[in-house]
């Protein structure tokens, strides 16, 4: 679908490793090569037309984020470096202020590192305690799991909507209907779940969102905080600097701007939110529903194939997304990665930055493929008879 927009793949590669980043359509380049030829000026600082039109274009992307995502208001889009630059934010910026000893942060042993680390950190500052929502037979969260470990101290859960290694897909709604009752916050990783399915946040209801434009098409570097507009405003800067402040004639008379201003400090990555704006047009003209259905499709055909090899343990059967972890029997995956790259196929091998995952898993590696809507099922086929022959593989390995 849609592959011939692609300059990477106009090359003798298979690209399977979506999940850590995704390729570029040449509509992304061109609008990120046309700022830097054209106007490259900063933001919010000139007094200047080409200074006026970068100002223009990269505001016109927090409307973009907003309606894609299903804010209310583009006051409660935050631009930073990535996701765990945005979860960091949420973390230090809003929940150090707010958590006190024995409050329960809620998470689950199949998260990312950038929604685990920020958390033990702030855990051990404040005494707040780390709890885990115990998993059912497939290593998904269920409503009723989740239940199982609130209490009347839990104030925050903190969970990706798809998880990077097992690939569930969460009840994000159902969760926030859930916690809300009981005046509990809830902070979603969108790492994995944005690039891929439509999102509602105002449906949802979710109180925090963080996401990363390098795994929807968009350049690196950029990433988005999405918090409820009452919220954005109790979020306390982490970085102090220029173009969030208003005056500081001394230490008693520093005011700073409103949000989302005052949580960008310093001169952005103009150009990777200019490139972000590019990939959301691009992503809408194809339609988040389309995207996700046919990567179901692609999962399910992937399935199907490596089920019937017998020296193949697939370690996510069931998972709604486009995301397979497996292993070869007897066989190390960062092996299995060098194998396939000989044949130009891109696969990740290892612990993904879910180190806590091996408790749940019982491997603390693996191989993943995680699928965009430009693979197509001949790639899955090469990939697949790839894998049949472990002897073949072993061989190579030698």
């Amino acid at each position: 679908m849609h592959r011939e927009d692609f300059p990477m793949l106009k090359g003798d590669i298979i690209y399977l490793d979506n999940g850590a980043t995704s390729l570029k359509p040449q509509c992304v380049i061109d609008k990120v090569v046309d700022y830097y030829e054209n106007y490259s000026a900063n933001a919010h600082r000139g007094d200047y037309d080409i200074s006026y039109k970068v100002d223009l274009e990269y505001e016109n992307v927090r409307d973009l984020v907003k309606d894609f995502i299903g804010a209310k208001r583009k006051e409660e889009i935050v631009f930073t470096s990535g996701s765990t630059d945005s979860m960091n934010l949420i973390v230090n910026g809003f929940f150090s202020n707010l958590l006190e000893p024995d409050d329960e942060i809620i998470l689950t042993k199949t998260e990312h590192a950038s929604n685990v680390m920020p958390w033990f950190r702030i855990a051990g500052k404040t005494g707040a305690k780390i709890k885990y929502i115990p998993l059912d037979d497939n290593n998904f969260v269920t409503l009723e799991n989740l239940k199982s470990v609130v209490t009347s101290k839990t104030r925050v859960i903190s969970i990706a909507e798809i998880t990077n290694v097992v690939g569930d897909v969460r009840p994000i709604k159902e969760i926030c209907e859930f916690a809300h009752s009981r005046d509990i916050f809830v902070v979603v990783d969108g790492a994995q779940s944005v690039p891929h399915k439509k999102i509602d946040v105002a449906s949802s209801d979710v109180d925090f969102l963080a996401f990363s434009a390098h795994k929807m098409l968009g350049p690196t570097g950029v990433g988005v905080l999405y918090a409820k507009y009452e919220l954005m405003q109790n979020i306390e800067p982490v970085n102090l600097g220029g173009g969030m402040n208003e005056s500081f004639d001394s230490e008693e008379t520093m005011v700073l701007k409103d949000i989302p201003t005052r949580l960008e400090a310093g001169t952005p990555n103009i150009a990777g939110v200019i490139g972000l704006g590019e990939a959301i047009r691009y992503l809408e003209k194809i339609g988040m529903t389309k995207i996700e259905s046919y990567e179901k499709e692609l999962r399910n055909y992937l399935v199907e194939k490596l089920v019937k090899i017998p020296h193949i343990d697939i370690l996510n059967l069931e998972a709604d997304s486009g995301i397979v972890t497996f292993n070869i029997d007897g066989l190390f995956s960062e092996d299995v990665a060098y194998y396939l790259n000989k044949y130009g196929i891109c696969v990740r091998a290892g612990n993904h930055c879910a180190k806590l995952t091996k408790d749940i898993l019982g491997v603390a590696n693996s191989i993943r493929v995680s699928l965009y809507f430009y693979n197509t099922e001949s790639e899955i086929d090469n990939l697949v008879d790839l894998l049949k022959d472990k002897d073949k593989i072993m061989q190579e390995m030698l």
